[in-house]
Formats: C-alpha cells, structure tokens, sequence
C-alpha cells in the first residue's frame, strides 16, 4: 500500500476521533455552563448544547476533509511522521481554537445576563407618592 495512503488513512482516523472526544466532553461538561447562562432552562440548555455540537462536528470534519489532500508524496516512515505531526497540529489548533471561540461567546452571553439580573430594583415598589403641590 503507498505510504500517502497510509498516511491519510492515520491522519483520518485519529483527527475524527479527536473531534468525537472532543464533542463530548464540550457537550457533556458544557451542559453546566449553559444551564447558567440560559437562566436554569434545562430544555433550552439542551437544546442549545446539541446545536453546538452539530455546529462543532460540522466544522470541524469540514475542515479536516480539506486539510486532508497534500501536495508531496510520502517515500519513507519519517515522511509519514512528518506529515501527520503538520496534519494533526493544525486539527488540533483549530479544535482548540473553536473551543475557546463557543467559551468566549458563551462567557458574554453570562455576563450579559447576570448584569441585566443585576438592574431589577431588589424591592418591588410599595406604592406610589402622590406629587406635592410646590413641584
């Protein structure tokens, strides 16, 4: 078998199940998170917690099935060494980087909601004043 194969076929395998870890532990751990944010609403916690793994999953392998043609041919095991320690860097630096990305959103998204929590008056109005004949 060529070498170039072989390498595709070690670079496909281990970037899917790099994204499949990732996603996971994203959506099981980040279900916390976003209960949070969205205010104790488990539904839409759930909800959004599956839309973002969609989103992930779909970038992600995307941007694998790109990465995945190269340029040279592979004559040798260093070659393929080579050439897999490029690959799955630059997977790896995108998965970190849309993980960052969704934390950083999700984060403004927090704290958007906690200072509007912070606005409402912490008593409720008792009554009205009736306006005084000098104003």
């Amino acid at each position: 078998m060529d070498r170039t194969v072989i390498a595709y076929v070690i670079y496909l395998a281990v970037s899917i199940g790099l994204t499949v870890w990732v996603a996971r532990t994203l959506s099981r751990n980040g279900r916390v998170f976003l209960s949070d944010v969205l205010h104790g609403n488990e539904k839409l916690a759930d909800a959004v917690n599956h839309l973002l793994v969609v989103g992930f999953y779909l970038v992600n392998l995307g941007f694998v099935a790109l990465y995945l043609s190269g340029d040279e041919t592979i004559t040798d095991t260093r070659g393929i060494f080579e050439a897999l320690s490029t690959k799955l860097g630059v997977v790896l630096l995108v998965l970190g980087v849309m993980h960052l990305g969704n934390v950083y959103v999700l984060n403004r998204i927090r704290r958007r909601g906690m200072m509007e929590r912070e606005q409402v008056p912490p008593v409720p109005p008792q009554g009205w004043v009736a306006p005084t004949a000098g104003a």
